[in-house]
């Protein structure tokens, strides 16, 4: 990875892929490897929050148009690494929510998808 370009985005814009995409398949122990990986690195990296939950849909059929979604989440991850969640001390005690959906927005099975944000003053104290 250490020649692949960096990426400002992890996921291109309207992508839409499915269970039943054309492509050669992967090693799903490779793939299911580095899915857990980022799982993992989104306790602290929640950017990626959403693009994570989008491959781990594929863990079973997944295939290299799958398998390149992933190297792009890598590819983001290489450009931000100094991002994060920073937790201060504020006495700003105001109560910030955001979210987001995307109405049936799922190929396979017309489900939605949602994300949200909580902070209070500065700190992230919950999303999903």
């Amino acid at each position: 990875m250490e020649d692949y370009a960096k990426m400002n985005t992890p996921v291109e814009c309207r992508v839409n892929m499915s269970k039943n995409d054309e492509g050669d398949k992967i090693n799903s122990t490779t793939f299911k490897s580095l899915v857990g990986s980022l799982r993992y690195l989104t306790c602290n990296h929640p950017d990626i929050f959403f693009e994570v939950g989008l491959v781990i849909r594929f863990m079973k059929t997944s295939t290299m148009i799958h398998f390149k979604a992933l190297k792009r989440i890598l590819q983001y991850i290489k450009c931000t690494v100094d991002f994060g969640l920073f937790y201060g001390y504020s006495d700003n005690f105001e109560l910030i929510g955001y979210n987001d959906y995307d109405w049936a927005g799922d190929m396979n099975d017309k489900r939605s998808t949602m994300i949200f944000f909580f902070y209070m003053g500065v700190t992230t104290f919950t999303w999903s």
